[in-house]
């Protein structure tokens, strides 16, 4: 009968280990271990002896169950294995479902509600600011400091695009004979 297969009994004498040893298992010194024990005021002789039996049982019992884990444990390797379930794709599936839980956690949904109110406000502000910005240089371009700006602006723009048009304005740096300009900047 293989340990994978098998039915862990733990009150069998072999408690479901295939070769029926404690070799691989660590021993544990206890009150069992035949250590010297002083008496506790009140209890008597045949009390301590029962307690004493009772945790031999108790300690063996723990034994039991560290051994049943440890075949467990070998058995889920075997069978993570033969799935082809490696360490890496489990640490990626955890990662995944721990991702998951934090998703669904009530501090992680109040905390996007919160952010998500604080974007729209920001964005309305801005909203706001971009109109208020819209608005005054509306107001400027109307003003008579911006028209008498303008006009200027445009009296040079048509001095330089006007003297273009007859031939005698200035030329382009990108032109082949470019007109040398002697002005002191």
């Amino acid at each position: 009968m293989d340990s994978a297969s098998q039915d862990i009994n733990l009150n069998s004498p072999n408690k479901g280990l295939g070769s029926g040893t404690l070799s691989d298992m660590p021993t544990e010194m206890g009150a069992s271990a035949g250590s010297p024990v002083t008496l506790h005021p009140g209890l008597t002789e045949e009390e301590a002896e029962e307690l004493k039996t009772e945790l031999t049982k108790v300690e063996e019992e723990i034994q039991t169950l560290r051994q049943v884990l440890m075949a467990k444990e070998r058995h889920a390797s075997e069978l993570k294995r033969k799935l082809g379930l490696s360490p890496l794709s489990e640490l990626k599936q955890n990662i995944s479902k721990g991702w998951q839980d934090v998703q669904t956690s009530n501090a992680y949904k109040k905390t996007q509600e919160t952010l998500s109110q604080a974007g729209q406000k920001t964005s309305a502000a801005i909203s706001t600011v971009g109109s208020a910005i819209s608005r005054k240089l509306g107001d400027m371009r109307n003003s008579t400091t911006f028209k008498s700006f303008e006009d200027k602006v445009g009296n040079i723009k048509s001095k330089v695009v006007g003297g273009r048009a007859n031939g005698d304005g200035l030329q382009s740096p990108t032109e082949s004979n470019p007109v040398q300009d002697n002005a002191p900047f």
